[in-house]
């Protein structure tokens, strides 16, 4: 079934030239060469996702490599559900499985599913496949036909040469070996898959209506995994049974995690449902599957959809691929930045979805003391806030709940941390321990006009002349015991943009009073802040 149809003008998409490296194989028929060049026609391709189980990273990159292939050469794309247990199309699968009963590529199979099961355990007892045994193959056409005007339930199965087609694949040269097994030699067993392409309700399997619709499609190339290589030689030996010319196949290796295990889609192993409810963005998540099982030349991993057009080709990497989490956010990281930067729809629409959670956090009830939010923003002045924050923290956002709990003392009235770190604060700031409190009456004095990075940074270095010169101390560990108390009290001791920038943001009013809060509170608890000092 259709969904969905990209065309692209080869005229203005098409690339004339591009680098070529070719790989030749020697037959008996001659030379045959596979060639990482991309065709010099518009491809036509297409995605079919399973219809089972969840869509994949694996599912995404195979569609992407398809839509890239089209896209670089001015073809077009498709998107089509296979529609094997649904009645639409029965009629066409019909149709042709009885076209290749009247010329003798398939056969009808009156087997029952014991029958099956039984050859199926005595194979397995020789450690043999469990390919079929052929044992209706032999039916003479005309009794068939009989069998199965009377109701008699069949199956109608391809019949499949022992020695399969040889084929010239795009990535892995020529592919195709005769089908000799030497268990099987051994115990006098030859080996036939056969495999059915129309079951006993009439409806077809996956072969069957994958080739009909590739071709009714007028399918050019496909590329998909590793895995169906095992499945392309019965796909051509049916394109050939019809008649029909059959589009290039290129076969790219698997996505495994790092004990190099092919991942799940019944598990939801990396589904991509996943990475949405992790906030990762579109844009990072089609870069980063382009890197696995693909070679480019450009100087960086980064590159959006229209770069990744212009670079693609069939430089396909053989072998299975291990995938590298920490390469995704790196990507995402990446992304922010850029979407920072150019402060438009796609940073617009970051700072909605970082809200969203945010509000979601603050209005959400909890008994947990810890996760109460006493004075927290609201509506346009959380926004605001957030998206003062994300510019000056976008080289490292990952997720939005990340952001959040390592940004949150922005948006409420955060707490200090527990008494019992007042004697690691003291410790760290000894040598100024008693002058801390100038620090307090200085930035008290800077005026609202002045609150600005380059003011704040004027005042601090001021302090840190008139310290460095009292104490006979360094300017370097004066100003390094300033920048620490500002983060304490500030930031409550957390990470962020640097401590200017952060106040800036903050706001005067709302510095100025947790420094009074933190002096208060050394005020009250000098001995505890001491002893702990003294423990250590």
């Amino acid at each position: 079934m259709l969904l969905t149809r990209c065309r692209f003008n080869s005229k203005t998409t098409v690339r004339n030239s591009c680098r070529t490296l070719s790989t030749s194989y020697k037959t008996k028929t001659g030379e045959r060469r596979v060639s990482e060049q991309l065709p010099s026609t518009p491809a036509r391709t297409r995605f079919a996702p399973s219809p089972t189980g969840y869509l994949h990273l694996g599912s995404l990159r195979t569609a992407l490599f398809n839509y890239l292939l089209a896209r670089a050469t001015g073809g077009q794309f498709l998107l089509r559900v296979e529609d094997t247990d649904r009645s639409e199309r029965t009629s066409l699968y019909q149709e042709h499985s009885e076209k290749l009963l009247q010329s003798g590529h398939a056969y009808r199979c009156f087997c029952s599913s014991e029958k099956l099961n039984e050859v199926a355990r005595q194979r397995a007892s020789l450690g043999l496949p469990s390919d079929y045994d052929r044992t209706c193959e032999g039916i003479p056409f005309d009794e068939s036909n009989e069998r199965a005007s009377t109701g008699e339930a069949f199956v109608i199965r391809l019949r499949v040469p022992a020695e399969p087609p040889e084929y010239v694949d795009l990535v892995y040269g020529l592919v195709g070996k005769p089908n000799r097994n030497k268990k099987a030699q051994k115990h006098g067993e030859v080996l036939y898959e056969d495999p059915v392409l129309l079951k006993s309700d009439g409806l077809p399997t996956y072969h069957l209506a994958n080739v009909v619709d590739d071709h009714y499609m007028r399918i050019t190339h496909v590329v998909r995994a590793a895995e169906w290589m095992s499945s392309t030689p019965k796909h051509l030996l049916l394109y050939h049974a019809f008649g029909w010319k059959p589009p290039e196949f290129a076969h790219v290796g698997l996505l495994q995690d790092s004990s190099h295990q092919k991942f799940s889609k019944r598990k939801g192993d990396l589904s991509i449902r996943r990475f949405e409810e992790q906030g990762i963005f579109p844009e990072a998540l089609l870069n980063y599957v382009a890197l696995y099982g693909w070679s480019h030349t450009k100087t960086s991993d980064v590159m959006s959809l229209s770069d990744l057009v212009e670079s693609f080709d069939l430089k396909f990497t053989r072998g299975n691929t291990v995938v590298e989490p920490h390469k995704l956010w790196y990507l995402q990281k990446k992304y922010a930045t850029k979407y920072a930067n150019e402060n438009g729809p796609q940073f617009n629409a970051l700072v909605k979805k970082v809200f969203e959670k945010i509000q979601q956090e603050f209005e959400t009830p909890s008994w947990n003391p810890e996760s109460t939010y006493p004075h927290h923003l609201i509506g346009p002045e959380l926004e605001t806030r957030i998206a003062g924050v994300l510019r000056h923290t976008a080289k490292s956002y990952t997720t939005t709940e990340e952001f959040f709990n390592n940004y949150k003392y922005f948006f409420y009235d955060a707490p200090f941390p527990s008494i019992d770190h007042l004697g690691e604060m003291r410790a760290t700031c000894e040598t100024l321990w008693p002058q801390l409190n100038l620090v307090n009456v200085k930035l008290c004095e800077v005026l609202p006009g002045n609150w600005t990075d380059a003011g704040l940074k004027e005042t601090t270095v001021a302090m840190v002349d008139t310290l460095s010169q009292e104490l006979d101390e360094s300017s370097r560990k004066i100003y390094q015991i300033i920048q620490f108390y500002l983060r304490w009290a500030i930031a409550r001791g957390g990470s962020g943009p640097p401590i200017h920038t952060a106040m800036v943001l903050l706001g005067r009013d709302t510095c100025l009073q947790r420094l009074r809060e933190l002096a208060a509170i050394l005020d009250s608890n000098p001995r505890k802040a001491a002893t702990e000092t003294d423990s250590k």
